[in-house]
């Protein structure tokens, strides 16, 4: 019978080790390893980021040749972006915590300067009624995503150097929410950019909470919330449109106003089934429906994928909001505690919004899911919280030793392969250690063996012997 061992595959599960085969057991135990967070945060943030490769060439290459006769130019960007996303990645996760600690006030600085500029001519022009993008040697940047790592790093710092005077008001809010987070989310909603805004929003409370602020003080934070998204929603006549049919049920089809985009989508999801079209199958993605490739993308996954492929992505960003939970739950230390509270709350209200927003639980938002969605910015940013995780997640007691003691692949590999001095030699002890064990002997080797036996057994008895007879 095959089994799966940490050996690997081996054709009969040996019953003398009951260890070595992936049990319920074995694998609780690992997850409570210091080591788990680490390694769960790596592997969903691999395979979403990886997905999202794949989806957004599928779900990008109709309208990219449509529009500049070349399938994979969305995709060559997003793959570029990927590349930076991921070295910035790797740098980050192997800085030191106080080096974050002290990156806190230059980044937060910085993205408030670079949001300021998307007001000059640096700015671009509204696109979808936003201004947020500025236009960089021929590039866009969108400064607030730069900005929810920076919001998360000088909240953690900020909210950890008082965290002994959480019960105080003044001291909870100043600096991090008067005047850092409401400059910052002023000029982000300034840009008409609600979204963002309401996910700016929540890491500043959701960061308050996890520091220990008295809950009473929620109720007003809540009520003025509310009202200024009401205030908001109630100034655009595009975002009342998408509330009205949200929650007046009015799109029977598609061509009713405002229901374009989100039929569309259902449609796409009631295609695809329970098993999905086929990647590379979506017929939604031939101009039908918008955005494809960026706020709608999971619309396509259900489409080509079905309902496997949706199930997936949600899986895998349990499977990170897991690992960030184990990280606060294990470390001891204030800031690492509350930038995973942060980066956890980003990431999952995020996918909350855009998930919602797809398949019509919640009005059209648009703001791109986590990781997956194309978006040069947002996937650069969204790679460097995961380095950010990745570092909090060394810093967990015992996770660091853990990590240093295993070596790499390659140094493993290397390790395992003999030189050709020690090949020869350890292929020579081999066949005498065969000799040796072999069960066919000759009846000359065996009697001398046994005729030393004999001697040295009376070798070793006779000054025994010799010395009773004294």
């Amino acid at each position: 019978m095959t089994s799966i061992t940490r050996r690997g595959l081996t054709s009969e599960a040996s019953p003398a080790d009951p260890s070595a085969v992936w049990s319920r057991a074995s694998i609780g135990e690992w997850l409570r390893s210091p080591v788990a967070p680490y390694y769960l945060v790596l592997g969903a943030a691999t395979l979403l980021t990886g997905l999202g490769l794949v989806m957004v060439l599928s779900a990008s290459s109709v309208g990219s040749y449509a529009e500049d006769g070349n399938s994979y130019l969305v995709f060559l960007d997003q793959l570029i972006y990927a590349g930076i996303g991921v070295a910035l990645a790797l740098v980050a996760s192997r800085l030191p915590l106080v080096w974050w600690k002290r990156l806190a006030w230059p980044a937060i600085i910085l993205a408030l300067l670079l949001q300021a500029a998307v007001f000059t001519p640096l700015g671009l022009d509204a696109y979808q009624g936003n201004r947020n993008w500025l236009s960089i040697g021929g590039r866009t940047l969108q400064p607030s995503e730069f900005g929810k790592v920076a919001l998360v790093l000088f909240g953690a710092m900020a909210l950890a150097t008082k965290r002994r005077l959480m019960h105080r008001i003044g001291h909870a809010t100043i600096p991090f929410i008067f005047p850092v987070g409401i400059v910052l989310l002023g000029l982000v909603l300034q840009g008409h950019d609600l979204g963002t805004g309401m996910i700016l929003l929540a890491i500043m409370v959701g960061m308050l909470w996890s520091a220990g602020l008295p809950g009473r003080w929620f109720v007003g934070v809540g009520a003025v919330a509310g009202v200024g998204l009401a205030f908001l929603a109630a100034g655009s006549a595009n975002r009342m449109q998408r509330i009205q049919v949200w929650l007046g049920d009015i799109c029977s089809n598609p061509h009713v106003a405002g229901c374009f985009q989100k039929v569309h989508a259902e449609y796409a999801l009631a295609d695809g089934g329970w098993w999905g079209l086929g990647l590379g199958q979506s017929r939604e993605k031939w101009g039908l429906l918008p955005e494809p490739h960026n706020d709608f993308i999971l619309a396509i996954i259900g489409e080509e994928l079905g309902l496997p492929g949706t199930v997936a992505v949600l899986g895998l960003f349990a499977v990170l909001g897991y690992a960030c939970f184990r990280i606060v739950s294990q470390s001891q230390d204030p800031f690492t505690r509350l930038a995973t509270s942060g980066v956890m709350i980003w990431f999952l209200v995020q996918a909350l919004l855009n998930i919602g927003s797809v398949i019509g639980m919640l009005p059209i938002i648009g703001v791109p899911l986590p990781l997956v969605s194309s978006g040069g910015s947002a996937l650069v940013a969204a790679l460097i919280g995961v380095g950010l995780l990745l570092a909090l997640a060394r810093s967990v007691p015992g996770a660091a030793q853990a990590l240093g003691g295993r070596p790499a692949t390659l140094r493993r590999t290397f390790m395992a392969a003999p030189s050709d001095g020690a090949t020869v030699s350890r292929t020579q002890a081999g066949a005498r250690g065969s000799s040796r064990s072999s069960g066919a002997r000759s009846p000359r080797s065996s009697r001398a063996r046994s005729t030393g036996r004999t001697r040295s057994s009376a070798t070793s008895r006779a000054p025994r012997s010799h010395g009773r007879r004294r």
